[in-house]
């Protein structure tokens, strides 16, 4: 018996000695990784293989993983902690994740692709909105946004941003872009609460913007921004580029003056009608 629990003892011990001797093997393997990981050439190695990935090479940054898409989620993520600690394996993460956006298609683009952007707003909805309050404000926008949201998904465009009492929308066709805009307008017309009659203004430009995370950056982004900005309550304003695809024989267009900071000065601008 007594020879038997001096076996048992013997074991005992030989298996804590193991599970020291695996732990102390963990530890040092643990601590030559970390070591590794920070090693400012593997670092830099690893962000110079990102620029030749498909892909934003600068994914990582607030504008990249802005979006709710999984991926989006774990930059955030991944790029919280490389910023705390430089990490090659973290570039690695981000890399992998930058490529995965990439072949997804939701990942930035440099402007190789035609887009439409369209931007709306309310003529005189601030002021209306303080005298009116927000719950009857917020219960308006709420109302006129079961009208405009479906007319921009039925001509297959997605909304980019909410921006207050107005949107910024993306498409691939102007000709889309332009009848979800006039549907917009008309559905807004027919609204009517405390003595305010919203007016919906919208303006389109087609061109090539650059799109990083969820959204649309760059020089078109901005030019669709003005020509909206230029329009009228009811207007629907759209730039040249747009109407150069627009079938002539099913819209009215009638040419406006236009002159906005931030736009082209020789940029023609024509409002839209139904025939």
């Amino acid at each position: 018996m007594a020879q038997v629990e001096q076996n048992q003892d013997r074991e005992a011990t030989a298996s804590q000695e193991e599970r020291r001797s695996r732990a102390k093997a963990m530890a040092r393997l643990g601590a030559a990784l970390r070591r590794a990981d920070e090693q400012p050439m593997l670092l830099l190695a690893a962000k110079i293989v990102r620029e030749f990935l498909p892909g934003d090479s600068g994914y990582g940054d607030p504008l990249s993983t802005g979006g709710s898409q999984p991926s989006q989620v774990l930059g955030r993520r991944l790029s919280a902690l490389t910023s705390e600690r430089p990490s090659t394996l973290g570039e690695l993460g981000l890399s992998a994740l930058q490529v995965w956006d990439s072949l997804s298609g939701q990942g930035a683009d440099e402007g190789e692709r035609e887009k439409v952007i369209l931007f709306t707003d309310l003529v005189d909805f601030s002021d209306w909105a303080l005298r009116a309050g927000d719950t009857v404000a917020i219960d308006l926008l709420r109302e006129l946004d079961a009208g405009i949201e479906p007319a921009i998904g039925r001509h297959h465009g997605k909304v980019v941003k909410r921006l207050g009492d107005g949107l910024m929308a993306a498409f691939d066709d102007p000709a889309e872009a332009v009848a979800a805009a006039l549907e917009a307008e008309e559905a807004v017309a027919r609204a009517k609460v405390e003595g305010y009659r919203p007016r919906l203004r919208a303006g389109i430009h087609l061109g090539h913007p650059r799109r990083v995370g969820d959204d649309y950056l760059g020089t078109d982004v901005n030019i669709a921004a003005r020509v909206a900005d230029a329009a009228s309550g009811g207007d629907v304003l759209v730039s040249k580029p747009v109407y150069e695809r627009l079938d002539r024989t099913k819209l009215k267009l009638k040419r406006r003056r236009f002159k906005a900071k931030g736009a082209p000065r020789d940029l023609a601008v024509y409002a839209v009608k139904r025939r």
